[in-house]
C-alpha cells in the first residue's frame, strides 16, 4: 500500500503530538492540550521548559476558527506563564503565516516533514555497530552535547525505542523512534561532531525503521534539517513540505 502525501503528512503530525504527550508525562506539570485549531505542548517547568514548548496549528482554517486557534494557543501558555514558545506552520497554509505575522510573530527556524511508506520487503541493513543502550546513557550522551542537565530524565524509557551507533565501543550517535497508530516516528537522531559524515545517523535511521516494521508499522515520519534533507530522502522519505516555527513578540 502506497500513502499519499497527506496521509503521511496526517500520520505523522499524530505521531509528533503523541511523542509530546509522552514526553509531558515525565516532566512536572507538563501537558499536551488538544484545542481548538490548535495542539500545545506545555512544559512550564526546567529543563524541558526551553525545548518542547511547541504548537501545531491546523492548516487551511477559515478565517473565524484560524483566529480562534492562536487566540486559544496565545491563551494556554499565558496561563502557564510562558512567553517563549514556538508556533508550527505548514508552508502552504499561507493565511495561517499571515495571521501570525499581523500578530507581532516572528519565523525563526524552518525543517521539513518527510515521510514514507515502509516497504513489505525488507530493508537493507548496515554493517555498522548498532545496538540498543541504556536511557539513562541516551540522557548522558545528550547533556555531554551541552543540552540542559536532566532533560528527559523523568521520560518513560519503555515508551521509546532507542539505538546507538558505536566506534570503539563507545555511543557517537543515538537515535529515538516512536510508535503510534501504525506510524513510526523517527526523533532526535544525532551524532557527535567528530563522528559525522560516516553514515551512521544514516545507519540509526535505517536500523530504526526496520525494527519498526518488524512491529507491524506501515509508514515512518519525521522533522529533517536542512542539513540531514539528502540522507534521508536517500533513505526513501518523501518531501511533504516545510514545518515554518514561528515565536510571539517579545516585549
Amino acid at each position: 500500500m502506497t500513502h499519499s502525501d497527506g496521509e503521511l503528512y496526517r500520520r505523522g503530525s499524530e505521531t509528533l503530538l503523541a511523542s509530546w504527550e509522552e514526553i509531558a508525562r515525565g516532566a512536572e506539570g507538563a501537558a499536551l492540550h488538544r484545542l481548538s485549531g490548535v495542539a500545545a505542548a506545555v512544559f512550564p517547568n526546567t529543563p524541558e521548559r526551553t525545548f518542547y514548548n511547541n504548537a501545531l496549528l491546523v492548516r487551511d482554517l477559515g478565517p473565524s476558527a484560524r483566529s480562534t486557534a492562536v487566540d486559544v494557543m496565545q491563551a494556554v501558555y499565558a496561563a502557564a506563564g510562558i512567553d517563549g514558545y514556538a508556533a508550527w506552520v505548514h508552508e502552504s497554509d499561507e493565511a495561517m503565516r499571515a495571521e501570525l505575522a499581523d500578530r507581532g510573530y516572528s519565523h525563526n527556524e524552518t525543517t521539513r516533514a518527510m515521510g514514507m511508506t515502509l516497504p513489505d520487503a525488507a530493508l537493507i541493513p548496515s554493517d555498522i555497530d548498532l545496538g540498543p543502550a541504556e536511557w539513562s546513557d541516551y540522557v548522558d550522551f545528550l547533556e555531554s552535547l551541552g543540552v540542559p542537565e536532566g532533560l528527559l530524565r523523568g521520560t518513560d524509557p519503555d515508551a521509546f525505542h532507542l539505538l546507538a551507533a558505536r566506534l570503539d565501543g563507545e555511543n557517537v550517535a543515538v537515535g529515538l523512534a516512536y510508535g503510534h497508530d501504525g506510524d513510526c516516528g523517527v526523533f532526535n537522531v544525532t551524532t557527535v561532531e567528530a563522528a559525522r559524515r560516516k553514515g551512521l545517523g544514516a545507519a540509526l535511521t535505517l536500523r530504526l525503521l526496520i525494527d519498526a516494521r518488524s512491529r507491524g508499522c506501515t509508514t515512518a515520519s519525521l522533522q529533517s534539517t536542512p542539513m540531514a534533507e539528502n540522507v534521508y530522502s536517500a533513505i526513501g522519505f518523501r518531501d511533504l513540505g516545510r514545518i515554518y516555527e514561528y515565536g510571539p513578540a517579545t516585549i
